[in-house]
């Protein structure tokens, strides 16, 4: 038998070994989805949506248990914990309120007496989720695919088992309909097993680029439609004529959510070279301020990284982007102790083909790169395979122009950079593809059914 396990990050010691799921179990959770979705796809957007209130109800009422195991089992501070099972919780509440709207039938006008585009469910749908956002990534998938009347399978990663077995566990909590979702607690390999099931419909997957080359080619292989949500090395541009003081406050914060371990941190901040000097002293006091430490004390502002294997990367990228001249300002240096912390380090002098620019950095590490002008710094800006997020601080009028010329699935001016059950969110290039949340999420696994009744007369 093989187990998942859960590693506390701020020591290292195991705080969950779960069985995984054997390819019997993960047939049987597959035959309860389609049994499910038999009758959820009959129940009016009402119903589905009284459900999702009262799990969203559910998570406000116990946000302390919840977002504890988020604490154990991956290191985020309590305080984001917290934060991000009530955003969990928002999504819920949008799409409860929202979806009916969203796939209202759209009619067309053709030689019809009567034509148009109704929205209808698929059936199960498989989520493949990383672990740096177990609750919100969870919700972020299931809401709009549960709201559109699919049911849901949820594969959690393998590190954060009892985020899996806590979500699926408020569904139970309120007494949702049987298998509507399900988490299958299974070791990444058998996730296949999943996506080739002839009941599952489709798959929406959030990780590295390289699970999601593996996951997209095996549904496609199954003709099945997939959504993509990976990396990101996303630029920050600040301009001259930019609000240096709020654009070092919000830029510090953006770098540093979830101990930088977020795909839409802003990753190459980008600076104009007349207040380049000046920006990088002001984030230099915000970054040095912050309260590295144990998750579970409020006080803390930046957590552990999850992993071992994760820290020694970004002390890969830090170090040899160093040695290729980069100076490092703040941090770099691997502290003695327990646990998997790493300094909020800030670089500068960082060059296009140094690894803290040229690959995703997941973690405190904020990367500050000089441009002689507004279009140097959109070459700097575009290059890169990633096409996730960015932003810009200037005008907003120069800030909209310029959002044209980015290639990025999400612009934001003068703002963080942050997701939004309203707004759609997504990647192009090798950040993915598809969008999630708002309008466009909701729409993404349903049958887009056109009808025509006819002939015309007259």
């Amino acid at each position: 038998m093989s187990f998942l396990t859960a590693t506390d990050p701020t020591s290292g010691a195991v705080v969950r070994r779960v069985p995984a799921a054997t390819p019997e179990q993960i047939t049987a959770t597959i035959d309860r989805a389609q049994d499910a979705f038999e009758s959820w796809r009959t129940t009016s957007f009402e119903e589905r949506a009284d459900v999702l209130r009262a799990v969203a109800a559910y998570m406000h009422e116990n946000v302390d248990k919840l977002g504890m195991v988020m604490t154990e089992e991956m290191g985020k501070p309590m305080s984001e914990s917290r934060g991000e099972v009530n955003k969990a919780a928002w999504a819920a509440e949008y799409y409860a309120e929202h979806a009916e709207a969203h796939l209202a039938p759209e009619v067309l006008e053709s030689d019809a007496t009567s034509s148009y585009v109704q929205y209808l469910p698929l059936g199960p749908i498989l989520g493949v989720l990383p672990w740096n956002a177990p609750f919100w990534l969870a919700f972020r998938f299931c809401a709009p695919a549960l709201m559109a009347g699919n049911t849901c399978v949820m594969k959690h990663d393998p590190h954060v088992p009892g985020c899996a077995e806590a979500i699926a566990g408020v569904f139970d909590a309120v007494g949702a309909p049987p298998g509507i979702f399900q988490a299958v607690l299974a070791e990444t390999p058998d996730v296949e097993q999943a996506i080739r099931d002839p009941r599952i419909q489709a798959v929406s997957f959030t990780g590295s680029e390289r699970g999601g080359s593996v996951v997209a080619s095996i549904a496609a292989s199954e003709i099945k439609p997939t959504v993509l949500e990976l990396g990101g090395s996303d630029p920050c541009i600040v301009l001259a004529d930019a609000d240096l003081v709020q654009a070092a406050d919000v830029i510090a914060l953006s770098r540093i959510i979830n101990a930088g371990q977020s795909c839409i941190a802003a990753k190459r901040i980008i600076v104009e070279r007349p207040v380049h000097d000046e920006l990088v002293e002001l984030l230099a006091a915000r970054l040095g301020a912050l309260v590295v430490g144990d998750p579970r004390d409020d006080a803390t502002q930046v957590g552990p990284i999850a992993r071992s294997d994760l820290r020694d990367n970004l002390h890969r990228q830090v170090t040899e982007s160093v040695a290729a001249g980069a100076k490092c300002v703040l941090g770099g240096e691997l502290p003695d102790g327990d646990g998997w912390f790493y300094p909020v380090t800030l670089l500068t002098g960082v060059a296009p083909d140094m690894p803290a620019c040229r690959e995703e950095t997941f973690g405190p590490v904020a990367v500050v790169m000089a441009a002689d002008d507004a279009e140097s710094a959109l070459a700097l800006a575009n290059d890169t395979p990633y096409g996730l997020a960015a932003s810009v601080w200037t005008s907003a009028e120069r800030g909209e122009a310029m959002a044209r010329h980015i290639f990025a699935g999400q612009v934001t001016v003068n703002g963080i950079v942050k997701s939004d059950p309203r707004l759609p969110s997504g990647g192009i290039k090798r950040s993915g593809y598809g969008r999630e949340l708002g309008p466009h999420g909701i729409r993404e696994f349903v049958n887009a059914q056109q009808v025509w009744v006819g002939p015309k007369t007259g």
